[in-house]
């Protein structure tokens, strides 16, 4: 049999399968569109209308607080994505549709109007990536039946287009947003996105039937009427947002943006703890796995506040970045958005470096313990935050601070992601009971949305034209992280013994 007699989806590049390659580059723009209207959104919303640049001259607190809203909804839809491709489309065409959305949003945010016309364009953007972002992940599982080592091996190369997207996304979105125009840095995101839908399109046949097809229930009947009643919700679903955009677009209806977020967090804080609740009291489970349970509860609480500093990337940050660091560099200004790109950069450098690092521990059993290495993200977390209290220290006495102070806040923000993020993705997967996996997975996201919606929230307090209050506030971060991973340190050994047993 000649290489021509071999079915494209049975092809290998570099011992991957083609399809694989498709893959990477659909996540790679993906992430270079999302990444990049998030370096934009903050900065766009609070710059001033007088400037010319097409800001909306917002405050600081309802700036941030759509920014919560948006970057927790884009975790939260991951849960409907991954349903209607089980249900209703199959994962290949949920990607196509969820890539178009994301496109179709980050157009609209392109078009110069109001806050109303924003809305719709992140609104649209957040569907797109719940239904693109789960599925995308799952097809590159389904590439190795085999699973293994080559899958493992398959998903260092899927995420190493996670960070290149998220690399070069805010660079050039970024310089076309600050140096001309905001929705000119809108227009690049979307561009990017349609440039992945091209390849996806045209090397969709490298993927064969995997996620083709959606996995309904094994009883046609009750699979049929299923399929009928999702149809039904997500066009009432869809009728209700258009309704909904046309009365902000028209002035009709308005949102007070921190009551809105205050309550989405309060909510996802309630169906997290009814979430729990509900499968400990009436689960079926064992003692052993009512302890494992317990244990994701608790790793869920660390994640939340884990990612409500991180997401401060996008917004205390990034406004600290804008007005007052040293962006000179010779006779050109650089733009803050390319400050976005520093964290993607180190997690390149370091994650093979750090992986090492565990399997050395390892095979001398010193690994660390799974609440250990979470404490350890969140102290780290903490550190790039006392960084950053002093950096406000320099702006208090009337200076500007070097890029110095905010690469080296990345660089701890990226050892305190590698400690907890894998390993937590990682933890969900062997302390899950069997029949609850995918739900308890769908947590870990919930715990994304919690946390950026009060990152958000947090970075409302941030006051760019009071720098006095600005140390005290980096510094509330530092007293929260690393209280939470001493504590977490303390209890390191208890939980380890009595809840998780040898389960690592």
């Amino acid at each position: 049999m000649t290489a021509s007699d071999i079915p494209a989806e049975q092809r290998k590049l570099f011992g991957h399968p083609l399809g694989l390659y498709t893959l990477f580059f659909t996540e790679m723009w993906e992430r270079a569109s999302y990444y990049g209207t998030r370096a934009l959104l903050v900065l766009f919303l609070v710059d001033a209308v007088s400037k010319g640049r097409g800001g909306l001259g917002m405050s600081v607190p309802n700036a941030t607080a759509i920014y919560g809203i948006y970057t927790g909804c884009v975790y939260l839809m991951t849960l409907a994505g991954g349903w209607i491709a089980d249900r209703l489309l199959g994962q290949q065409r949920s990607v196509w549709y969820g890539g178009i959305l994301i496109a179709v949003g980050n157009y609209i945010l392109a078009i110069p109007g109001g806050a109303a016309l924003i809305y719709v364009g992140l609104t649209v953007i957040a569907l797109g990536t719940g239904m693109l972002k789960p599925n995308v992940s799952a097809i590159v599982g389904h590439l190795y039946p085999e699973g293994g080592a080559r899958r493992d091996a398959g998903f260092s190369v899927f995420y190493s287009g996670i960070n290149l997207g998220a690399l070069f996304g805010p660079i050039i979105a970024a310089y076309f947003g600050e140096r001309f125009n905001w929705h000119y840095g809108f227009l690049v995101a979307a561009i990017g996105m349609t440039l992945g839908l091209v390849q996806y399109r045209l090397t969709l046949h490298l993927l064969g039937r995997h996620g083709r097809e959606p996995h309904p229930d094994d009883d046609p009947v009750r699979a049929a009427r299923i399929q009928r009643r999702g149809w039904r919700v997500i066009g009432l679903g869809l009728v209700l947002l258009v309704a909904l955009g046309l009365l902000l677009y028209s002035g009709v209806l308005h949102f007070r943006m921190v009551a809105l977020a205050q309550s989405m967090s309060v909510i996802i804080m309630v169906v997290a703890l009814l979430f729990f609740g509900a499968v400990l009291a009436f689960g079926r489970l064992n003692s052993q796995e009512k302890k494992h349970v317990v244990v994701i509860f608790l790793l869920f609480i660390a994640a939340a506040a884990f990612w409500s500093g991180f997401e401060q990337a996008g917004t205390s940050l990034n406004i600290f970045a804008e007005r007052y660091t040293n962006r000179i560099a010779g006779h050109f200004v650089i733009p803050a958005g390319w400050f976005q790109s520093v964290e993607p950069l180190f997690v390149i450098i370091l994650s093979p470096i750090v992986g090492a690092f565990w399997v050395r521990l390892a095979r001398k059993h010193l690994n660390p313990s799974i609440p250990a290495k979470f404490a350890l993200g969140l102290v780290f977390l903490g550190i790039s935050f006392l960084i950053m209290a002093g950096a406000a220290e320099i702006v208090v006495h009337g200076n500007k601070a070097l890029p110095t102070w905010l690469v080296m806040c990345y660089l701890f923000q990226t050892f305190g992601e590698l400690c907890l993020s894998p390993v937590g993705l990682s933890s969900v997967t062997k302390l899950a009971p069997p029949r609850f996996l995918s739900q308890m997975m769908g947590t870990w996201f919930m715990a994304d949305a919690l946390g950026s919606v009060l990152a958000g929230l947090a970075a409302g307090r941030f006051d760019p034209k009071d720098v006095h209050e600005m140390p005290s506030l980096f510094m509330q971060v530092v007293y929260i992280t690393i209280g939470l991973g001493i504590v977490f340190v303390i209890f390191a050994r208890p939980i380890r013994k009595r809840l998780i047993g040898n389960i690592e």
